[in-house]
């Protein structure tokens, strides 16, 4: 994963985690505990589409906190 691409994705999850009432360290943790399996997932990938992403981060997210989780999955949904 390009590291600018993953310091934008971290800072959308902390905002993401933010608007679910989940501390920053707490955010934190799951993020950074998430990541390297968000990256092994995506690197079988030759193309990553946004549905793949916001998949595997859900999946993945959904280990530590599914309010965080179900947010990010349909965050760009306007309702």
């Amino acid at each position: 994963m390009d590291p600018s691409f993953e310091k934008s994705l971290v800072r959308d999850l902390k905002r993401t985690a933010r608007a679910v009432g989940i501390t920053d360290g707490a955010a934190e943790l799951f993020i950074m505990a998430a990541l390297p399996n968000i990256t092994k997932s995506l690197k079988k990938k030759s193309i990553i589409t946004e549905a793949d992403l916001s998949r595997v981060l859900a999946r993945e997210l959904a280990k530590y906190d599914s309010d965080f989780a179900y947010v990010y999955k349909i965050h760009d949904i306007i309702i």
